[in-house]
């Protein structure tokens, strides 16, 4: 049978058109069922306080570049979205006087500006780059913090960005959020067209993705407007940058930071059922990561909700 048609916009492939029974399984999972879809190579945590949340995630930052050395540098691949770990990062870094020189960041994605055919320039307030610096790194003691070679942003021209995930810096470990679409960095489902009208691509063909610019789904735009635009959706560009499929196969570990912020509460549920299960479908393109050796969700208890109905 021919799959359904998104509810969100029928020119796209999203979780929308998945089987029915799927989501009305992934709907009635609790909290406590939750937790348990931990598996080999697939572990769910739950924080109960956002305080917690966020130093657990500022701390992979710290722990990979105390694994630094020259002979042998070690980085972290980290997100704009949640943002809230990146000053607890400089102030551990600054209280332990951690001289993290040696490490290295990789910036996740940025905005690309159509009309200059570029990324995002660091001087607009949007620009991911910009958070990164302002949150993070212009706030670490300058000789303590990574050296400016060793900050790694996508850009429009992604050959220099991609030849630093092959030039032998380990990545410890690949930070994300969820968006409402299911996507980690701008890894979106694809469009509806041309051979993938009638079926979403095979996950070995969205697997061979690499760094680059892409088309954002809908409900990606609509998502970063009020996450980030105050609404003004007119504000929010239609293109970004994104890390890969093929760069987050290079990191030891994809680690997923759910603060109940950014997906909704059947989102939350739905990627780590599929995660759990070994349920892969490119129409959802977390559920990828079922197929990744070392995969951890996190969530804050506060943040999970439910998916009862309820009338606002």
């Amino acid at each position: 049978m021919p799959r359904r048609l998104s509810a969100i916009s029928p020119d796209w492939w999203d979780y929308t058109t998945l089987d029915a029974e799927l989501i009305e399984a992934v709907a009635r999972l609790t909290p406590r069922e939750l937790a348990r879809l931990s598996r080999p190579g697939f572990r769910v945590v739950l924080y109960d306080s956002l305080q917690d949340f966020y130093l657990a995630e500022a701390l992979e930052y710290v722990e990979a570049w105390r694994r630094s050395t020259p002979d042998n540098p070690v980085g972290i691949c980290g997100p704009i979205g949640p943002t809230e770990q990146l000053p607890l990062v400089a102030r551990i870094v600054n209280s332990l006087g951690l001289d993290a020189r040696g490490g290295h960041f990789w910036g996740m994605d940025e905005w690309f500006d159509v009309a200059t055919g570029r990324e995002m320039p660091v001087t607009h307030p949007l620009s991911f780059e910009r958070c990164d610096r302002q949150q993070c790194f212009d706030r670490i003691e300058k000789r303590l913090r990574p050296t400016d070679a060793n900050l790694h942003f996508p850009k429009a021209d992604t050959s220099a960005y991609r030849a630093t995930w092959g030039s032998g810096v380990t990545c410890a470990v690949m930070q994300g959020g969820q968006g409402d679409v299911k996507h980690w960095a701008f890894n979106d489902p694809l469009p509806r067209r041309g051979k993938h009208r009638d079926a979403p691509p095979a996950a070995a063909e969205y697997r061979k993705l690499a760094t680059r610019v892409v088309d954002l789904h809908p409900l990606t735009v609509a998502q970063n407007a009020r996450t980030s635009g105050g609404g003004n959706i007119s504000l929010v560009p239609t293109k970004a940058i994104t890390v890969g499929p093929v760069e987050t196969w290079m990191a030891e570990r994809v680690s997923i930071w759910h603060a109940g912020n950014h997906d909704n509460p059947f989102g939350q549920r739905l990627t780590a059922y599929m995660i759990s299960k070994g349920i892969v479908d490119t129409a959802v393109p977390m559920s990828l990561l079922a197929d990744h050796p070392d995969v951890q969700f996190n969530y804050y208890r506060g943040g999970i909700g439910s998916c009862s109905v309820e009338m606002h």
